[in-house]
């Protein structure tokens, strides 16, 4: 069992650093094989084997939450300052309606994933008090929807007991993590899939361009200086989101019948206040610090948060809640497929589909990693719509919860 942080920080190091080594190597094997797995992936699902097989104890572990809390904001300063807000805008409507359809297919698909359980394995959907499954179910709904401060809402609305809560966080977690692993095969073959359906993908394009051009248009060797600016800006903004974050959460906390709202959740006001805060800073020379890497020094923030991901991932829990986790699968199957539906019909780039997916079921953490797998530039668009997803987060999972009440045996 590992329990220092410090040497389990030093092992994702060192698993990172051989992904990206043997990503870029001319041998024959890697070759083939990061053409078939994505980096980002092998990212994931490398860490995730040590919590698998018990070598960490993740209660004592405080990497997750330093990486989601310090270096993700941080991150997406980074990845923002040099962002064109004109041309994200001129994405058009058809990245908000992917979604707007992902909500829908998480407000659908839990009701529809009890109702074929009904009618065989009533048990594994129904029961009564605390610890019934379509109560838990909610919180699964607030998850996939807005975050971590609609789950914990609904769990307080819906009285959700510890056991099955905890159950369900696990298939929230294993199940999600899932879903990006075939997002991101897609973000590798994102050309040959627009391609083949002859989705529009210019504005995308036109974004790649601008910020590519800005990029050479700037760039230079960094100094010392340089970089020290860099993580000031960086790191100076997390800081007085932080600060700003603690007193807005605080404050809505003390307003009755606010307490369980995003507004009161610190985490909520932190991603929106350093995604503010880098949009403004995009319009003003601050933004030149993409010259000397920005972004690349963001990236990097980002994998190490994927790192952090991973090791909450125990793909061996599946075995000990098959048919809950059969639930969770016919859930997610249906807001994929209402994805593809609509796509297909509007001819979205895939693009639009997986950052309107991520928005909903992975939020703020997880949406820009995904678009970043895409580019590093549309990492923002992740950002933009995942702050959509905590708005309609808690609505939209009551209205989920009040249907599934309604069809549980």
């Amino acid at each position: 069992m590992i329990t220092n942080d410090a040497f389990l920080f030093g092992i994702l190091a060192l698993i990172l650093g051989g992904v990206f080594y043997t990503s870029t190597s001319d041998n024959r094997f890697w070759k083939k094989f990061y053409g078939v797995v994505p980096v980002l992936l092998v990212c994931y699902f490398l860490p995730s084997l040590l919590n698998s097989f018990g070598l960490v104890d993740l209660e004592q572990s405080n990497l997750y939450f330093v990486a989601s809390r310090y270096l993700l904001p941080a991150s997406l300063v980074l990845l923002t300052l040099s962002i064109d807000f004109r041309r994200i805008l001129a994405l058009g409507p058809k990245a908000l309606i992917m979604f707007v359809t992902g909500t829908v297919g998480v407000v659908i698909g839990g009701p529809i994933a009890i109702l074929i359980f009904s009618v065989f394995d009533p048990a594994s959907v129904g029961g009564e008090g605390p610890e019934a499954v379509w109560r838990a179910m909610t919180t699964l709904a607030g998850s996939w929807i807005g975050g971590g401060a609609n789950q914990a809402a609904m769990k307080e609305i819906y009285g959700v007991g510890d056991q099955m809560f905890s159950v369900w966080v696990t298939i929230d977690v294993i199940i999600a993590n899932i879903w990006v692993a075939g997002l991101l095969f897609m973000a590798a073959r994102a050309k040959q899939i627009d391609r083949r359906a002859g989705a529009d993908t210019r504005a995308i394009d036109d974004l790649k361009i601008t910020v590519e051009a800005f990029q050479k248009k700037h760039a230079k060797i960094p100094q010392l200086k340089d970089l020290m600016i860099l993580l000031a800006v960086a790191f100076g903004t997390t800081g007085l989101a932080h600060f700003a974050a603690d007193t807005l959460s605080s404050t809505f906390q003390a307003i009755e019948g606010w307490e369980t709202s995003n507004l009161a959740s610190q985490f909520f006001w932190l991603v929106v206040l350093v995604t503010t805060a880098a949009l403004a800073m995009s319009f003003t020379p601050v933004r030149r610090l993409e010259g000397v890497g920005a972004s690349k020094v963001g990236s990097v923030f980002i994998y190490i948060l994927v790192a952090t991901i991973g090791l909450k991932m125990d793909v061996l829990a599946i075995f000990e809640y098959p048919r809950m986790f059969m639930v969770g699968t016919i859930w997610i199957a249906v807001h994929a497929g209402l994805l593809f539906a609509v796509r297909a019909r509007i001819k979205a780039p895939i693009f639009y589909l997986a950052v309107g997916s991520q928005a909903n079921i992975g939020g703020a953490a997880s949406a820009p990693v995904v678009a970043a797998a895409f580019h590093p530039s549309l990492a923002p668009v992740g950002v933009l719509l995942a702050v959509l997803g905590y708005a309609l987060g808690t609505y939209a999972a009551l209205f989920t919860g009040t249907l599934m009440e309604m069809v549980a045996p």
